[in-house]
């Protein structure tokens, strides 16, 4: 875990997102915390990340995403020295 992320702050809006109960909460509250821009950026590097484990090409998700290739390649990145987070997330989502 990246120790400059860790101040009260952060672990605070954490708390507060594991407080939401739906997906229309997440809407309500992302709506209100994130810009239109953020919010798609962050949803396009999560699409990025799915498409990855699928042993998608960087052609593939460039054509189907938007993304840049400097954007896949920093997904591609987290996804092989990261923190497993986008691994956990999307097999928790894969389970359901």
């Amino acid at each position: 875990m990246n120790k400059k992320i860790k101040t009260p702050e952060v672990e605070q809006l954490f708390k507060g997102m594991l407080c939401l109960k739906s997906v229309e909460e997440c809407y309500e509250f992302f709506e209100d915390i994130c810009t239109i821009n953020e919010l798609l950026s962050l949803s396009q590097r999560f699409e990025v990340a799915r498409m990855l484990r699928e042993k998608k090409t960087y052609l593939e998700i460039a054509e189907k995403t938007g993304a840049s290739t400097a954007t896949i390649s920093r997904v591609n990145r987290s996804l092989n020295y990261g923190n497993d987070g986008y691994d956990m997330v999307l097999d928790r989502l894969n389970e359901e």
